[in-house]
């Protein structure tokens, strides 16, 4: 499930707002180590539309997971965030768990710069096919990975994944399951153009 900050400061949970300021400094994207847990949490949190992990989970995605997650930090804030993993027994696949950028750092095409730094990376040369899963009502993650589908010349295909009522007993919407795949390595580094 993905998701983006659409108003600075703004809390879903009705918790303190993350201290969010303009930044000046060109951002930068990275793996995220632990001591960045709470932060990315905290940006999580913040997200309209996101579900919130617990802290735990989030520190062990920075840790565990690092290699297939990533950071943008620009003036020493987290101002976007991608957790993902490969999962087993697909080998070729990143699965993209969120993406969330904060309102100061949109309109910089972070979200695919995200992904295209883990595409990047050693630990996901295997890697030919992503997915992820999104809600039908948030159009703009529906429209963020039909981008990529775009730039990756790939195919886009969508099913049910689990359902509002055989899986979510009615508290959550549907989720569909987005593959977008195959495509060749070397394509990846359209994203981040």
């Amino acid at each position: 499930m993905v998701g983006l900050l659409n108003e600075i400061g703004s809390s879903k949970a009705g918790g303190t707002p993350l201290p969010i300021k303009a930044t000046r400094g060109p951002t930068a994207i990275r793996k995220p180590r632990t001591g960045d847990g709470v932060r990315v949490w905290q940006l999580i949190r913040q997200t309209p539309g996101l579900d919130d992990n617990s802290l735990y989970c989030n520190l062990l995605q920075c840790s565990h997971f690092a290699s297939t997650c990533a950071i943008a930090e620009s003036d020493n804030q987290i101002v976007g965030w991608m957790s993902g993993y490969i999962p087993p027994h697909q080998q070729s696949t990143l699965f993209v768990w969120q993406i969330c950028v904060s309102a100061v750092g949109q309109r910089q095409g972070l979200a695919k710069k995200l992904i295209a730094d883990v595409l990047a990376r050693q630990a996901s040369s295997q890697i030919k096919h992503i997915e992820c899963t999104i809600t039908e009502c948030n159009a703009a993650s529906w429209a963020l990975f039909r981008s990529i589908a775009h730039k990756l010349d790939a195919p886009i295909a969508q099913r049910i994944h689990f359902s509002r009522d055989a899986h979510f007993d009615h508290l959550h919407d549907s989720e569909f399951a987005v593959t977008i795949g195959p495509f060749h390595r070397d394509t990846a580094a359209r994203l981040a153009a």
